[in-house]
């Protein structure tokens, strides 16, 4: 899902870490004094199988739960052959929380070791509240979206997106209401269907060479690009291991001028292909930490994964970069007028601050307050889509749930998280190093914000 720059907030930042106060601790950390270092590796080791294994059973009860896996095939083998009860794998993540507990790291282990075990523990309770919610149990939105993701959105009210709305209102002329005003004027900006593949072709091959300016990537890596239909997503890319991802674009709808530059860098570079194969390289092959070999999709790290796909599209097209290369090259393959490319991105700028509107009708349709009419319409009347795309996101809604907060909150804490280290846009190596060093660690959203206090100036000059 489209998700691009909105300035985050003070305010944001409080809001989420004093939600994620509240989370309940795995146990109480014992002493270290009677862990060693090497138990405590060993100790993580086994866990990390375990939840591997773990991962994959609950993936038994819930299709969409493993996004990717690609360690042992008998692993996954014995997950179906052994086909574990509820109550039995609520009560293994309760064990292996138990263990964690402890094994805490020694106070003298490498910050990917501190950050290992803190990760673990929160993708084992995010795990732990997946399985209760798949028994039956019930949470409101932003409930579900704190035990799953570790953190909340913030609440945004009907007034503000009409804020937005006005200034639209001068910039669309015309007759009929502002959502068709919207189409209409985008309409000139599809990309033709005989055009799609060669246009994205080209957005791709855009994306991996600025990428490949700053991050060292695999001489064997790649991916495929399948397009498809029938699906409540825009895009996703199937991570297969081995530095290889399957694609997929979805062309129910008309795709839009702008989806080819997102889409290239979300899915792929720097996106979701890149942080699959760098988890891969930097942790499971060059660490041996099987943990990262497979990916709950309702867990944190999602809103990590989705955060810095959304963010990395202004990574890698900074300022007017993008602008320029669209008219240069996007908007001549797609057939399109390169004079007007300054026209519709002053009118996305503004659509920017509309995109938590899509937060507020699904918060209001999971918590029950709307039905499924009323949250299309919602969609309709404050995100200004078109009643089919408004259609396909309520969709969304039912199958991913809360999920939606990790496009727009994620992009906003991981820009958050990479300019108060000094990855300004004005820096371009020093914020290619902090994006690549996020992608290739075990972190949290809430140590996002906790790392946030450090001195930004630490360690480059």
């Amino acid at each position: 899902m489209k998700t691009d720059k909105t300035s985050p907030t003070n305010a944001l930042a409080v809001t989420v870490l004093t939600s994620l106060l509240t989370l309940p601790l795995a146990c109480q950390a014992p002493s270290t004094e009677s862990v060693t270092p090497a138990d405590s590796l060993a100790a993580m080791n086994e866990i990390g199988e375990k939840y591997t294994r773990l991962v994959l059973a609950v993936g038994e009860h819930d299709a969409n739960y493993v996004d990717a896996y690609y360690g042992p095939e008998q692993w996954r083998e014995e997950a179906k052959s052994e086909a574990k009860s509820l109550d039995g794998l609520a009560q293994e993540a309760k064990n292996l929380l138990a263990s964690l507990g402890a094994s805490p790291p020694p106070d003298d282990a490498d910050e990917l070791t501190q950050l290992r075990h803190s990760y673990l523990t929160r993708q084992l309770q995010s795990l732990e509240a997946r399985v209760s919610f798949l028994a039956g149990e019930t949470m409101s939105f932003d409930e579900e979206s704190k035990a799953l993701y570790d953190a909340v959105a913030p609440t945004h009210s009907p007034e503000s997106f009409l804020e937005i709305q006005r200034q639209l209102e001068n910039v669309l002329p015309g007759n009929g209401s502002l959502a068709e005003r919207l189409e209409t004027f985008r309409a000139d900006f599809v990309i033709p269907p005989d055009r799609l593949d060669a246009v994205f072709s080209a957005a791709i091959e855009a994306c991996r060479k600025r990428t490949l300016e700053y991050v060292e990537l695999p001489e064997d890596e790649n991916f495929e690009v399948e397009y498809v239909q029938d699906q409540p997503w825009s895009a996703y890319n199937w991570y297969q291991g081995g530095f290889r991802s399957l694609i997929q674009v979805n062309t129910d709808l008309p795709i839009f001028i702008d989806r080819a530059i997102d889409l290239a860098c979300h899915e792929g570079y720097p996106g979701h292909h890149v942080y699959n194969l760098l988890l891969e390289k930097n942790l499971v092959r060059d660490r041996g930490w099987t943990e990262f070999s497979v990916y709950a999709l309702f867990s944190p790290q999602s809103l990590i994964a989705e955060g810095t796909a959304n963010f990395g599209i202004q990574v890698a097209f900074p300022g007017d970069q993008r602008i320029a290369f669209e008219q240069e090259v996007l908007f001549p393959l797609a057939g399109l007028d390169p004079a007007r490319a300054q026209e519709y991105y002053d009118v996305q700028g503004l659509l920017q601050g509309l995109r938590y509107a899509g937060n507020e009708a699904a918060r209001s349709y999971l918590d029950g307050e709307i039905d499924e009419t009323l949250a299309a319409q919602w969609l309709t009347d404050y995100s200004l889509s078109s009643p089919e795309r408004a259609a396909q996101r309520v969709r969304f809604f039912d199958r991913y749930r809360s999920y939606v907060i990790n496009y727009n909150l994620g992009e906003d804490l991981v820009q958050q998280y990479i300019e108060g280290k000094g990855g300004g846009s004005d820096q371009p190596q020093r914020r290619w190093q902090i994006f690549s060093e996020l992608l290739s660690s075990p972190r949290l959203p809430s140590s996002l914000i906790a790392e946030q206090t450090e001195d930004p100036t630490e360690g480059h000059e």
